[in-house]
């Protein structure tokens, strides 16, 4: 599978390093708006072709996917671009903060025969998957409460996660992953509510929020661009609980499971989270499968996250037309 790197930015290590870790995948060239850096960049990272341009790498006819790594506000352009020009997409997360903008997204990806995933890397570890694995299992009885957080400290003011107009803030930025978890544990919101504080150009730095689901399940998260770094999910049941120190980024895997004043330590084996990811939607494409993330998945993340920001700028809780639960993994 060959792929081009939409964007020079500083999370393609990530994906670069698990490209070529794998035998199914290989990056063949990046594009930049400026000639000269992307090939600064190409020289520096081995990849043979660099494009001066988003729209030439997409005009490149030996490139079969592209992996878009740009500003979150131009994610749903520039997709959709890729899209249309036969190429199929790997999207970093968020791929959109708008349901209906999602879902139209993947209406262009099934016009052009052509494959569509949001990146979140994290769901494709096996920590994520033995998580969903305890809870099926009964191994805390019923949940009934999810407690999430995800934050670090932006010290860059001319961080493009400081913009309004490129779609930054903490909710788009880490907060989408805590939501993430909520909708995979507790199925979708039915209500949720939103607070956030303001900075950079008017994005919002801190997000607090909570989602109401049904059979009663209540999740609270916060995130933040501008406080300590600091990661976690819990999932309490009625029986037991469960806490799992580093859930996104998975750089310490495991898991606790928590009954009756004991501790348990389940172990979770290490992987790249990132290579699971683009071997996923590899052996999807050549196979004519579908991804683990694909439509239901994203147009429901961005219908929460849509009523979330909705809920923190009217200072009124939302309500969200129930539907059905995503497949827990």
């Amino acid at each position: 599978m060959r792929w081009g790197l939409l964007s020079t930015a500083r999370i393609n290590r990530r994906i670069e390093e698990a490209i070529a870790a794998s035998p199914l995948c290989e990056v063949l060239a990046v594009a930049s708006r400026d000639g000269g850096r992307a090939s600064e960049y190409a020289r520096s990272h081995g990849i043979p072709r660099a494009h001066a341009g988003y729209e030439a790498l997409l005009a490149d006819p030996d490139i079969e996917a592209v992996y878009v790594s740009l500003p979150n506000g131009l994610h749903p352009e520039w997709a959709l671009r890729a899209l249309q020009a036969g190429k199929h997409v790997l999207c970093e997360k968020p791929l959109s903060a708008r349901a209906g903008e999602a879902a139209s997204l993947f209406d262009a990806a099934e016009r052009a025969g052509r494959l569509l995933s949001e990146g979140f890397m994290y769901r494709h570890h096996p920590q994520t998957r033995r998580l969903a694995e305890l809870v099926r299992g009964g191994a805390i009885g019923s949940p009934r409460l999810i407690r999430a957080s995800f934050s670090f400290p932006l010290g860059d003011p001319h961080d493009v996660r400081l913009s309004a107009t490129l779609q930054g803030g903490a909710l788009l930025d880490v907060g989408c992953y805590c939501v993430d978890a909520a909708r995979l544990i507790a199925g979708e919101p039915v209500r949720v509510s939103g607070w956030r504080a303001i900075g950079g150009d008017g994005v919002d730095v801190r997000f607090a929020g909570t989602l109401e689901h049904l059979d009663g399940v209540i999740a609270q998260f916060d995130a933040g661009i501008r406080l300590a770094p600091r990661q976690g999910l819990e999932i309490v049941g009625d029986e037991a609980s469960l806490h799992v120190p580093d859930p996104w980024l998975c750089n310490e895997p495991g898991i606790e499971l928590r009954r009756g004043g004991r501790a348990e330590v389940i172990p979770v084996p290490g992987a790249d989270p990132y290579l699971l990811e683009v071997e996923d939607i590899a052996t999807a494409i050549r196979g004519g499968l579908s991804p683990l993330l694909g439509r239901t998945e994203a147009v429901s993340q961005a219908r929460t996250i849509e009523a979330l920001r909705e809920a923190a700028e009217t200072g009124t809780p939302v309500r969200i037309q129930p539907a059905a639960p995503p497949a827990m993994i």
